[in-house]
């Protein structure tokens, strides 16, 4: 692994194993068993110049619970960007501030770009419908921990992505993720206009993945183990394409219904967040809530140890943790939410 994290490509199949492997030990201090400082004196800048709570938060939370201290920004209009600096005076000061650097940004490549004037590791926390690393490791990482949990493995499994596969980022560093492992059946369904970048698909079915292609849900899909749906990413549309995407039906949506009628009763459901629960969204939707299937709340608690594996990589602390380990000493629920299993 490099000394930034950018872009899946930068990972081979060892890298991701080590990285979930570091992970994993990350579990006690995640789920707040056990406290560390490791980082105690780092600082992290947090600069997302797009949009973001889940992904610039869990950052924040991650760093923090190896011992570091954060600096957040967000959003453009409060940054010298707004004055025009350059993306390489931007990367060498803050350079000068933080021992490591989490960015998003709007436009495809820019992380890269900022990346380049800096040695200080740099982390794409997403750049427009480019790469999502981190969140394609937590959802590997979730995958993996779900499939122990149900006694299955990834070799043959049938995974559905689905929804906005051209703009989602998320799907295509995932996709590039599984595609390092054993061969598997990958079928992908989306609105038309939003199917995933043909290169992508040619990538995958290189590497000896059955890739299917389909217009529509409405298929027999009860040997699916995974669905993982995105959110149509409407704010990277054109004019023309809101109105081309304003007459397509409902036959996008993970219901309950579509579960119980077409999946199984192991079918995992994921989802990176946010979800569109609007009407007519296109999206998850929230009849899914306590259902055992539904994934997609410990596949946001995973992004912890993932992101805590991957700062204890990049920063090369990662063999001092065990022996910094203390228990916490405050209030720790025995599950965090009203339908989660306890720790």
């Amino acid at each position: 692994m490099s000394s930034h994290l950018l872009s899946v490509d930068s990972l081979s199949r060892d890298h991701v194993d080590h990285l979930l492997r570091v992970a994993s030990r990350m579990e006690p201090i995640a789920q707040r068993r056990k406290v560390t400082r490791v980082l105690e004196g780092a600082v992290l800048g947090n600069l997302f110049f797009e949009a973001s709570t889940r992904t610039r938060v869990s950052f924040h939370a991650a760093f923090c619970r190896l011992g570091g201290s954060v600096c957040d920004t967000t959003g453009f209009t409060f940054s010298s960007m707004a004055k025009g600096e350059s993306l390489y005076d931007t990367s060498r000061v803050m350079s000068g501030y933080c021992d490591a650097i989490v960015m998003r940004h709007p436009d495809q490549g820019s992380v890269a770009e900022f990346a380049q004037a800096t040695n200080v590791p740099v982390i794409n926390g997403g750049d427009g419908p480019g790469e999502h690393p981190s969140q394609a490791l937590l959802d590997l990482y979730t995958i993996d921990k779900e499939f122990t949990r149900l006694g299955k493995t990834l070799a043959g499994a049938h995974l559905l992505l689905t929804g906005d596969l051209k703009y989602g980022r998320t799907v295509h560093s995932l996709i590039k993720l599984l595609s390092l492992y054993a061969p598997m059946r990958i079928t992908l369904v989306s609105p038309p206009g939003l199917e995933m970048p043909s290169h992508l698909v040619d990538l995958v079915a290189s590497r000896g993945h059955r890739v299917e292609l389909r217009e529509s849900l409405a298929s027999d899909f009860s040997d699916l183990d995974v669905i993982y749906t995105t959110r149509i990413q409407k704010e990277r549309f054109t004019e023309e394409m809101m109105e081309s995407f304003s007459g397509v039906s409902q036959d996008f949506t993970i219901d309950r219904a579509f579960l119980d009628q077409r999946c199984n009763d192991t079918t995992i459901v994921m989802h990176p967040l946010p979800r569109d629960s609007r009407p007519g969204a296109n999206d998850l939707n929230v009849d899914l809530n306590g259902d055992p299937r539904l994934a997609i709340f410990r596949q946001t608690d995973n992004g912890i140890p993932v992101r805590m594996a991957i700062f204890a990589t990049l920063l090369e602390v990662e063999d001092q943790i065990e022996k910094d380990l203390r228990d916490v000493t405050w209030f720790v629920p025995r599950k965090l939410g009203v339908d989660d299993r306890e720790f």
